[in-house]
């Protein structure tokens, strides 16, 4: 027995100085704070729970810009990320920026994980695809543009709680009838060219851009002064001079004022989704982007928000492993359906679409499937998407036009005209610098 003993002590303690296998470490640098933040730090906790080989570190950079300004300079001076979280309108560039990325279809197989392009929505996958068929990033908080209302304030105003507005005249009405109830901010938006001009042509099936979106190559121009794009900020406009239509800022800055109660009325992000149905204190509707009726082809399908997941090059082979491992661990049917839930971005996968429905999430939560139905109706070579070289900037000029409109300081026309031929100079930068 004392021989028994002393061997196994002896083992145990071969065990014990045996060295723990170190974890290889995953840089994951994101732009998402509050909720959302909360949602991407519980992803990675789970995956890290999941096995012990791998270990993501999920670190916030600020907002889409800020990261994507963070790991550039980071790039440059050798110590990039290893996944970087870039916003749908970051994605030319990154697509040009071929020595800085690896593409996620070439991480996945040399990963040895399974990966297959087909089993993502075909209007999510197809944007972040190269014309060779090749994805090059990892479709991960995509959204949509959709109509949120606020329930109690449409009773209030003598509405019918329970129907959206379907079209732009009915939200005049409603705004109206919100006014008139004492409501001082009936509508408002976020993201104005995402809303209002991204969204809105491909939603009336119109160019937002020559070359079918950019989607036909670097020679692409602007073409968002078209007579139905003009018709609808001219709209917007008289609404704003009747205080039906009320400015908040660029960007997601009018997002707080729906779930606080402020705003009746709003477009914007699907992800907004996990804030309201947190933050609000009243009953609320979702509903589809509204479209003008005499409009042929109206409505047709949104377009894609939200961001994906870019590979930095230059790592070593076990990182590239472990980065395939936590994107197939993110495709899953279950952890896809649960995220889809929980913050209002779209289930990246049939899978977990179907799971989802069939979970009964949909039929409990009302308005929820909004803007899956949006984005999976089939796309026209003018609704596909919109992929342009310098978008950030351009976005930014239209902030800067539009924003005249509401200050009365320019008509729509000599906003939007300004808007196209600044942004058809970034465009023409953009193609000289990547060789059309």
């Amino acid at each position: 027995m004392r021989f028994k003993t002393l061997a196994l002590a002896t083992t145990l303690a071969a065990t014990l100085c045996v060295p723990a296998h170190a974890q290889t470490e995953i840089q994951w640098w994101h732009a998402m704070s509050g909720p959302l933040g909360e949602w991407v730090s519980d992803l990675a906790k789970q995956y890290n729970a999941s096995q012990k080989e791998y270990k993501i570190v999920p670190t916030y950079k600020g907002n889409y810009d800020e990261a994507m300004t963070a790991a550039i300079a980071a790039y440059r001076s050798g110590n990039a990320p290893n996944i970087l979280q870039v916003f749908e309108v970051g994605t030319a560039t990154m697509m040009a920026s071929k020595g800085a990325i690896k593409p996620v279809a070439e991480v996945m197989k040399e990963g040895g994980a399974k990966f297959d392009p087909k089993a993502y929505i075909s209007a999510v996958a197809g944007y972040y695809t190269a014309p060779n068929g090749q994805m090059l990033s990892f479709p991960f908080n995509s959204s949509t543009t959709i109509f949120y209302y606020n329930k109690d304030a449409f009773k209030a105003a003598g509405l019918d709680p329970e129907k959206a507005p379907k079209t732009w005249p009915e939200v005049v009405a409603a705004a109206a009838k919100l006014k008139a109830s004492g409501h001082k901010c009936p509508f408002t938006t976020s993201w104005i060219s995402w809303t209002q001009l991204e969204s809105f042509s491909t939603w009336h099936n119109t160019l937002f851009a020559t070359q079918n979106n950019g989607f036909g190559g670097t020679s692409a121009r602007l073409a968002f002064n078209s007579p139905l794009h003009l018709r609808h900020f001219d709209n917007l406009a008289n609404m704003a001079k009747q205080g039906l239509f009320v400015y908040k800022g660029r960007a997601n800055a009018a997002d707080s004022t729906f779930p606080a109660g402020e705003c009746a009325m709003m477009t914007g992000s699907s992800g907004l989704y996990a804030r309201v149905a947190k933050d609000a204190k009243f009953a609320y509707g979702i509903s589809a982007l509204p479209y003008y009726p005499d409009v042929e082809g109206a409505p047709q399908n949104t377009v894609i928000g939200g961001a994906s997941l870019w590979v930095m090059s230059g790592k070593k082979p076990a990182e590239y492993k472990g980065v395939a491992d936590f994107f197939a661990f993110l495709s899953q049917a279950d952890v896809q359906s649960a995220s889809h839930k929980r913050t209002g971005y779209l289930p990246i996968t049939t899978a977990a679409y179907e799971l989802t429905d069939k979970s009964g999430f949909y039929k409990q939560n009302p308005g929820t499937d909004v803007a899956v139905t949006q984005m999976i109706r089939k796309t026209t070579d003018k609704s596909r998407g919109i992929r342009l070289g310098n978008f950030v900037q351009i976005r930014t000029i239209i902030d800067e036009e539009t924003e005249q409109i509401w200050s009365g300081s320019k008509t729509p026309k000599q906003a939007l005209d300004a808007a196209v031929q600044r942004g058809n100079e970034q465009l023409e930068r953009f193609q000289k610098a990547n060789k059309g």
